[in-house]
């Protein structure tokens, strides 16, 4: 274990973070337990993060990267702008709900942040991350289709923000994911009806 590179070890304890906190909850969670999970000296942790908030933060970023990552990836060179979002959405889902427990942990964090003023701030950096990710995505599509969006970016961003997060503890509650996917085909669909096609040049 300690010849991996850091950036390995660093997704390993994020791994393990998300199984015991979505195991034991987010308050409970120790350094000590998140090592053990992952298999490394106790020492590791802190070799690889300051902090637990530090651990965190970097979770969220990992989580919602690798689904914006897979949507990106899904873009095939001259699919319209309807067919892109269906297709990238559908990936990001399949991302998702490939690791639940790290949806899980993205819930509880929200609300253990938001119990408790000093925190509070964590659940805001975190929506923050959702939307700057959301309207990178958006921008990739538009730029990839040769469009515009009719509806300020920023309102698109939280709208696209709201579908994925809802449709995610849909899931995780009664995983059903047939129509999960029916939703996010419709929602693709009322998405690319908010843009246009470039005007010539």
């Amino acid at each position: 274990m300690a010849r991996l590179p850091v950036a390995q070890r660093r997704r390993l304890l994020i791994t393990a973070a998300a199984r015991v906190m979505a195991r034991d909850g987010i308050a409970q969670t120790t350094t000590r337990a998140i090592t053990a999970e992952a298999d490394m000296p106790r020492g590791s942790f802190h070799y690889c993060f300051r902090s637990k908030d530090e651990l965190l933060r970097e979770l969220i970023t990992v989580v919602v990267g690798d689904m914006v990552q897979a949507a990106r990836a899904a873009r095939i060179d001259g699919m319209n702008v309807c067919d892109s979002l269906r297709a990238g959405l559908r990936a990001l889902w399949e991302s998702a709900i490939e690791h639940p427990d790290e949806q899980l942990v993205t819930y509880e964090l929200t609300t253990y942040a938001l119990r408790d003023p000093s925190t509070a701030q964590l659940a805001q950096w975190q929506y923050e991350s959702y939307y700057r990710q959301a309207t990178d995505y958006l921008a990739f599509v538009a730029d990839e289709t040769g469009v515009e969006w009719t509806v300020p970016m920023r309102t698109l961003a939280r709208l696209l923000v709201t579908v994925t997060d809802g449709l995610c503890l849909n899931w995780l509650t009664d995983r059903d994911t047939t129509g999960c996917r029916d939703a996010l085909d419709a929602f693709a669909v009322q998405l690319a009806a908010m843009s246009r096609p470039l005007p010539p040049t």
